[in-house]
């Protein structure tokens, strides 16, 4: 009996090192996801493809570490200041998609994943693109509106905060959106949904702090870049990858 038992420990640990020794590493795509259509924004080693918003290069205040994009606080500026640092992937606008990204904040942190960038000179990222809330719920100074803490559609729609891992762990959002219909999802769970061009969409706008932004009162775009924010705070972001619907 006792060689029996000892006989299936070592084979479930045998079972246990390969599935971790086979582990997907950060920054690919398995098969299954290439046939699927995925395709990496961020190949882990550099910043092909990304640049400023509204610029040409990458801002100072980004680094690679460890695998993962990292945004932190610019040269001469204090926390919650931004320097600038707002970043796209200009490789390619897209209308229909399913954008999959992993982000770790730090103590305090705050930023945003955007979707449909519309570039306006002299205006910031979110002058004119929907956002999805990075936040330290616990320690960020913008926890204080349910609104505005990590997963929300910010400012409009709320996510259950119980969904998100906390700073210095890490969090996979999926955000969908085809013909107008989005949803978003952290760590596998849908949190917020909502359709674009609507009079729904519409309320939500007139009820968010966007109600008197040209950017949104005019419509938000119907495709654009993907983007990310510089809040000025300490973020990592990897394993980001979209599909076209």
């Amino acid at each position: 009996m006792k060689k029996n038992i000892l006989t299936v420990v070592i084979f479930a640990a045998g079972i246990l090192l390969s599935a971790t020794t086979m582990a997907q590493k950060p920054n690919t795509l398995t098969r299954a996801e290439k046939n699927d259509g995925w395709v990496l924004l961020f190949n882990g080693k550099d910043f092909d493809g990304w640049r400023q918003c509204n610029g040409t290069e990458m801002p100072a205040n980004w680094e690679i570490e460890d695998n993962t994009m990292k945004v932190f606080t610019g040269e001469g500026k204090n926390p919650g200041q931004g320097a600038g640092g707002d970043i796209l992937f200009e490789d390619k606008k897209f209308k229909n998609f399913e954008l999959s990204i992993d982000w770790k904040a730090g103590k305090m942190a705050n930023s945003g994943i955007f979707y449909y960038v519309r570039e306006v000179p002299g205006k910031p990222i979110y002058f004119a693109a929907p956002e999805v809330q990075v936040l330290d719920n616990k320690d960020a100074t913008d926890n204080k509106i349910d609104s505005h803490l990590a997963g929300s559609l910010y400012d409009m729609i709320a996510a259950d905060p119980s969904t998100i891992n906390p700073a210095g762990e890490w969090n996979t959002c999926v955000i969908k959106v085809d013909d107008g219909e989005a949803t978003i999802s952290m760590n596998g769970t849908e949190v917020v949904k909502y359709t674009h061009w609507t009079p729904e969409w519409d309320e939500l706008v007139q009820n968010s702090k966007f109600k008197n932004f040209p950017g949104f009162t005019e419509g938000i775009a119907k495709e654009g870049y993907i983007g990310l924010q510089d809040h000025g705070y300490t973020v990592w972001f990897r394993n980001i990858k979209i599909r076209e619907l």
